[in-house]
């Protein structure tokens, strides 16, 4: 399996989560709403990543930061949404 590491990309109105696998870029971003919640609104994996779980995987590092920084998250990208909802133990961290 490949390694996936993700960085984060954090500005003042929102940011991004990166990994770059294979030589190709997915990314999940988000809007700050508040200090204490974020709203994740796209993830996008190039196909050449499909089935590889880069896409759970900014999921996951998502919802690991929200519970270190105590925020909520607010889920409207479509992707996002569903994995939330598929992992019972993700869902402490929904606004």
């Amino acid at each position: 399996m490949t390694e996936i590491n993700i960085k984060r990309e954090d500005g003042d109105t929102g940011g991004r989560y990166v990994s770059v696998v294979n030589g190709h870029e997915a990314e999940m971003t988000y809007s700050k709403a508040g200090t204490s919640r974020i709203i994740i609104d796209h993830t996008g994996v190039p196909k050449e990543l499909g089935g590889l779980g880069v896409g759970i995987a900014l999921v996951r590092r998502a919802v690991e930061d929200a519970r270190r920084d105590g925020i909520k998250i607010i889920p409207l990208c479509p992707f996002a949404k569903a994995q939330i909802e598929k992992h019972t133990e993700w869902q402490d961290v929904l606004a």
